[in-house]
């Protein structure tokens, strides 16, 4: 428990900040929205002359765009990307602090097991996501609220913006597993944007090419917010692999960790 507070505490201002970044990112695009409604046909017009893979790489569907559901898909991918910026970021600094800070002897030489030690950390990680995704659903809320012009699902909204914690849950695995395998991360945050950014463009690169199968590399693409507002609901198949990532990551995180040799200085 003492572990979890201390984890928290340490992960206070980094919520806060990113939490007032992912509001801060939708509010800028949804501002957007009355000046697009106004001018519908002409904005239609533009859109048309981009290739459908660039449209679709960006979350831009012209059969929903001018809706307020279909608007906010096109900033909910960015907001996706900051989203997974920070998942990557605590996911990496997990264990990756401890040796880079030299607190490691400290922390392994008290009365706890590195289980304990690694679920502590993870929880804590956990929870200052889930904090961040209330706050960003609720501001996300009042906006579409304010700006819409008519009268939308607010089931699928939330389904949409659920996509972000989903996709902050896979790149936390990730992280953590990589701050198990790696010996000594000097700069986490440049390893965060490395990884976060190579899967962002392999998921243009797979929507750009329209092969279903190449969606898989990338968890930027194991939500289709198209699909989403057309069936109200998620794809089973990305879902279940979105779990196995999960779940191998983590697990292998802790087996490695429970094994590993871990140096302070």
């Amino acid at each position: 428990m003492n572990i979890l507070l201390h984890e928290l505490r340490a992960y206070r201002r980094s919520t806060m900040i990113w939490t007032i970044s992912l509001i801060a990112v939708v509010a800028l695009f949804m501002s957007f929205f009355s000046s697009f409604t106004k001018d519908t046909e002409e904005f239609r017009k533009l859109l048309e002359g981009y290739p459908v893979a660039l449209r679709e790489a960006f979350g831009i569907n012209l059969d929903n765009f001018f809706s307020i559901l279909g608007f906010y898909c096109y900033g909910l991918s960015f907001v996706t990307l900051c989203g997974a910026i920070q998942a990557m970021n605590l996911g990496t600094s997990i264990v990756s602090k401890e040796v880079r800070e030299k607190t490691a002897d400290f922390i392994l030489t008290k009365p706890v097991t590195r289980t304990a030690v690694l679920t502590n950390k993870l929880m804590a990680a956990l929870i200052s996501i889930i904090i961040t995704n209330i706050v960003y659903l609720a501001a996300a809320t009042l906006l579409a609220y304010q700006l819409a012009t008519v009268d939308f699902k607010v089931s699928i909204f939330i389904l949409l913006s659920l996509t972000v914690f989903f996709v902050q849950l896979i790149f936390l695995a990730l992280g953590i597993i990589i701050s198990v395998v790696v010996q000594r991360i000097k700069s986490v945050l440049t390893v965060s944007l490395a990884t976060v950014f190579a899967f962002y463009f392999l998921g243009m690169f797979s929507s750009a090419s329209g092969d279903e199968v190449k969606r898989y590399l990338s968890p930027f693409k194991y939500f289709d917010t198209a699909y989403i507002i057309e069936k109200s609901g998620y794809e089973a198949s990305f879902l279940i692999a979105g779990a196995v990532v999960i779940i191998v990551a983590i697990g292998a995180s802790f087996l490695i960790y429970a094994k590993k040799d871990i140096h302070s200085v």
